[in-house]
């Protein structure tokens, strides 16, 4: 019974408002779960295990970390930072944050080296909003961009990505990530699948328009980004992934402006 409450709970209430009763839950969580089975690396917290998520179509067990609601995807993104990249340490890093993840935003707004802005089209957490097919910011301006399960739900991704190409500097990088069905060559889309019910069944979620395939970095090509890969399975032991909770098969993409 609580299960299929929770469940009904997580894909019938608006976004806004699951944002918010999360910083209630988030008190009770570490003695819910009490336990040493499961890590989240951004919380630095162990739990007896996560919580599950999603829509029924792409419902996945043991992945909804209860204190920061992190999801396999950004705690891929967060190691990758820690152990890849001079997000934590290089000075004055001009940061673009859109749809920014609450388990995140706290945490980089606090970092004296960003200067850090968010923005999303109706999210209460973000600073500015705006559509972001037509970015409201000069061009040439950030060092960093992050934009995540985003490209799924616009009208025209090409466009958008263009737009986050067009307010990067030369010599940044944007960490876009999507749902990716890698037993897809390309990306699935059909303008005539309007109903949620439908979207969910053919795109994995009532509010997605299209499924990206092996192709999702061609898309970001034609944008004028050059990509490169970094595969998770080359970086974290077997022990690790299980112990992070991490999606076996993912690729984080790492998309360069020249």
């Amino acid at each position: 019974m609580v299960k299929k409450l929770y469940k009904f709970l997580l894909n019938r209430l608006p976004r806004p408002l699951l944002i918010r009763m999360s910083y209630i839950f988030r008190v009770f969580a570490p003695t819910l779960y009490r336990g040493n089975q499961v890590e989240c690396p951004v919380c630095e917290r162990s739990f007896s295990k996560f919580l599950s998520y999603g829509s029924d179509v792409a419902h996945r067990d043991n992945v909804l970390c209860p204190y920061d609601l992190t999801l396999e995807r950004h705690r891929l993104m967060w190691l990758y930072l820690q152990r890849e990249s001079n997000f934590f340490t290089a000075d004055n890093l001009s940061v673009l944050h859109i749809a920014p993840e609450q388990c995140f935003i706290d945490r980089f707004r606090a970092q004296k080296n960003l200067q850090y802005l968010t923005g999303d089209l109706v999210s209460p957490l973000a600073d500015i909003h705006f559509d972001l097919h037509h970015i409201p910011l000069e061009g040439h301006r950030f060092d960093v961009v992050f934009c995540n399960h985003v490209m799924e739900h616009v009208e025209d991704p090409l466009q958008c990505m263009r737009e986050i190409f067009r307010v990067m500097k030369s010599g940044a990088w944007a960490i876009m990530q999507v749902p990716q069905d890698f037993s897809r060559e390309i990306t699935y889309e059909d303008p005539s699948i309007t109903s949620p019910a439908e979207r969910e069944k053919h795109f994995w979620q009532k509010d997605h328009v299209r499924l990206f395939g092996k192709d999702y970095p061609q898309w970001l090509e034609k944008a004028g980004f050059t990509v490169s890969e970094f595969d998770l399975n080359k970086h974290f032991s077997t022990e690790q992934i299980e112990r992070f909770r991490l999606m076996k098969n993912e690729v984080l993409y790492i998309f360069h402006k020249a």
